[in-house]
C-alpha cells in the first residue's frame, strides 16, 4: 500500500522583515487565556487556552496573559490530582498575566483552580548547545524506509518527513529532514482533526535533521503537518525564509510493518499446523 500523503504547497507565504532569531538561548512562549473560557466547553474544541500546548528550552519563560473576563489561576498539576507545587499564579485578574521559567526538562500540566476544565501543558526541552532549540541530529532520527513525504524549497532543498504510525493515546514522532543542509531553522505545526497536538518554533538543527514529539494523540486518524522554513545559519540567516512546505493525511510507510505481520502470521500458521498434524496408525 502507498502512504496516504499529498504534498499541498511549497509556496512562499510569509515573508520575514527586519532580523530574525530562531535560536534563541531561553525562547520566551506566551500564553492567552481565551475570553469566554470562564464558561465551560471551550475544552471540546481546545480552545480555551491559545495554545494549550507549547515547547521550550530549558530556561526558557512562559508568559500567561488573561484576556477573559473574570478572575483565574493558572497552577501546576491537574483537576484530579490537584496542585503539585510547582508553579501557581494566585488570582489572576482580567488583564493580568503571570509567568514562570523552567529550569528542568520534562511535560508541566497545569489548569485553572477555579475553572478547571481550563488545561494546558508545557514541554520543556534540553538544548543541545548555545544555538538552542535542537530536537536532534541524525543520529537520533529514525528514518528507515521510504519517507511519509517529501517536498521541496524554491532553492531545491529536499524536504522529508518520517513518521511513527498515528495511535491514539499515544505521542507520535516526527523526524524531519533538510537534505545535505547544516544549521537548519524551522517552525513545524501538527494537526490532528483541527487539533493542535505539536507547535514547536525555533527548532535549530545543526546536520539538518531532527526529530519531533506530539502530545498523546486523540485518534487513530492521519495528521496534517506544516514546516515553516526560518533560514540557514546561527548568527546571520540566510534561504527562503517563511516558505511552508504542508503535508496533508500523513501516515508512515508501512512495507516493513507489513513484512513484519505476514513474516509473524506464516510462523504462526506453520505452528498450527505442526500441531495440528495426524499421524495415521498402523
Amino acid at each position: 500500500m502507498t502512504s496516504k500523503i499529498m504534498l499541498l504547497t511549497i509556496m512562499a507565504v510569509v515573508v520575514s522583515t527586519g532580523s530574525h532569531s530562531a535560536f534563541a538561548d531561553h525562547p520566551t512562549a506566551e500564553v492567552s487565556i481565551a475570553p469566554g473560557s470562564n464558561v465551560p466547553g471551550c475544552e471540546d474544541t481546545d480552545a480555551c487556552l491559545v495554545s494549550s500546548q507549547i515547547t521550550v528550552n530549558v530556561g526558557g519563560e512562559v508568559i500567561w496573559t488573561n484576556d477573559g473576563t473574570s478572575n483565574t489561576t493558572i497552577t501546576s498539576g491537574t483537576p484530579s490530582d490537584g496542585p503539585d507545587g510547582e508553579f501557581d499564579s494566585g488570582m489572576l485578574a482580567s488583564g493580568a498575566n503571570f509567568s514562570h521559567k523552567f529550569e528542568e526538562a520534562g511535560e508541566f500540566h497545569y489548569f485553572s483552580m477555579i475553572h478547571p476544565w481550563i488545561q494546558g501543558v508545557v514541554i520543556v526541552q534540553d538544548s543541545e548547545d548555545d544555538h538552542g532549540d535542537d530536537h536532534g541530529d541524525d543520529e537520533m532520527v529514525h528514518m528507515e524506509g521510504d519517507a511519509s513525504g517529501t517536498g521541496m524549497l524554491s532553492d531545491g532543498t529536499m524536504v522529508k518527513i518520517w513518521t511513527s504510525v498515528p495511535t491514539v493515546g499515544e505521542m507520535m514522532e516526527i523526524s524531519v529532514v533538510f537534505e545535505d543542509s547544516e544549521h537548519v531553522n524551522h517552525d513545524i505545526m501538527v494537526t490532528q482533526n483541527g487539533k493542535e497536538v505539536l507547535h514547536d518554533e525555533g527548532a535549530h538543527h545543526h546536520k539538518g535533521a531532527g526529530m519531533h514529539t506530539t502530545a498523546p494523540l486523540d485518534s487513530d486518524d492521519p495528521v496534517d503537518i506544516t514546516i515553516t522554513f526560518q533560514g540557514y545559519g546561527i548568527d546571520e540567516l540566510s534561504g527562503p525564509i517563511g516558505e511552508e512546505v504542508v503535508f496533508t493525511n500523513v501516515v508512515p510507510e508501512f512495507g516493513t510493518i507489513a513484512m513484519m505481520i505476514l513474516a509473524v502470521a506464516i510462523i504462526s500458521i506453520i505452528a498450527v499446523t505442526a500441531k495440528s498434524r495426524v499421524v495415521p496408525r498402523f
